[in-house]
């Protein structure tokens, strides 16, 4: 009789025996490679796919070794943010992106959340282009070389520097994440907001984002579903996330303009209050007649 996947589990968070350890890592290794080609890194990247899922599976055996089936979480919904995370960090760890490249990103994020701020909407490739006076092919051309960095959903919030404490767009969505009720507070405001970029996006974009985020299909079956080419995928892809980092960025921005407001009324006033003499009470000055 075979044994089943949970009897497995069960038996390994008893007794934390290897060879169980090797027959869960054995089992869900389809998943490793599934994360990893859906990171929409294209083809001409000069990383190798196989390298790719080796970093992927170190992430797979991490969340095995963490993973505490009692919490009630699937062990897929646990296990495939660990997984990109792993690659992602490999990949940052390497070092392989131009200081260009970089620029060239925080120069799209600055110029949509610009545009955005200006026009109360999402910009479209014609005014991104213009805006930052590369044509139009030139642009896509960017959205495409950006996509080969491995930015998404995981990129930090902000900044193209790629902070280990930056929050990112997944971990918006990640309820595991949140540690009490004043976390809870700014998570439920920033995926609000969120869910309000996404909802500004053309069509399009969020037909796209559903197909590859929700249904989960591959950059292949998009593009033969959306009738366009799977480079023209990964450029549209790209132009919505910047489009969503961009609407994130201006609310961040404004969030910290909003803080700062309030401590500088304060400090202007303690500092013309020590400008200005006391005034005597009423009682001072009768005592004083």
């Amino acid at each position: 009789m075979k044994t089943s996947v949970d009897d497995i589990w069960t038996q390994y968070m008893n007794t934390r025996r290897p060879e169980l350890r090797e027959e869960l890592i054995a089992h869900y290794a389809p998943l490793a490679r599934f994360v990893v080609g859906r990171l929409g890194i294209p083809p001409s990247s000069l990383l190798d796919t196989e390298d790719l899922i080796g970093y992927g599976m170190i992430g797979l055996i991490n969340a095995i070794d963490r993973y505490d089936p009692s919490r009630g979480v699937r062990f897929e919904s646990f296990a495939t943010p660990r997984i990109r995370g792993a690659v992602i960090d490999q990949i940052r760890q390497l070092n392989w992106l131009p200081r260009s490249a970089v620029s060239r990103m925080r120069q799209v994020e600055d110029t949509l959340a610009t545009l955005e701020q200006r026009l109360q909407r999402p910009a479209t490739e014609t005014e991104a282009a213009e805006a930052m006076g590369v044509s139009i092919d030139q642009y896509r051309q960017m959205l495409l070389d950006m996509s080969a960095t491995v930015l998404s959903l995981d990129a930090p919030l902000g900044s193209m520097a790629q902070e280990d404490d930056a929050t990112s767009l997944s971990d918006l969505l990640e309820d595991e994440q949140t540690t009490g009720p004043a976390e809870q507070v700014e998570q439920h405001e920033l995926v609000t907001v969120l869910a309000e970029a996404i909802e500004r996006l053309p069509e399009r974009e969020q037909l796209l984002l559903s197909l590859y985020y929700k249904e989960e299909l591959t950059m292949k079956e998009i593009s033969r579903i959306m009738n366009v080419s799977e480079s023209r995928i990964c450029q549209l892809r790209m132009q919505a996330i910047m489009h969503l980092r961009a609407s994130m960025q201006t609310y961040q921005t404004g969030e910290a303009k909003a803080r700062k407001t309030p401590r500088k009324k304060a400090e202007a006033g303690q500092r013309r209050g020590r400008g200005r003499p006391r005034r005597k009470s009423t009682t001072e000055e009768k005592s004083t007649d």
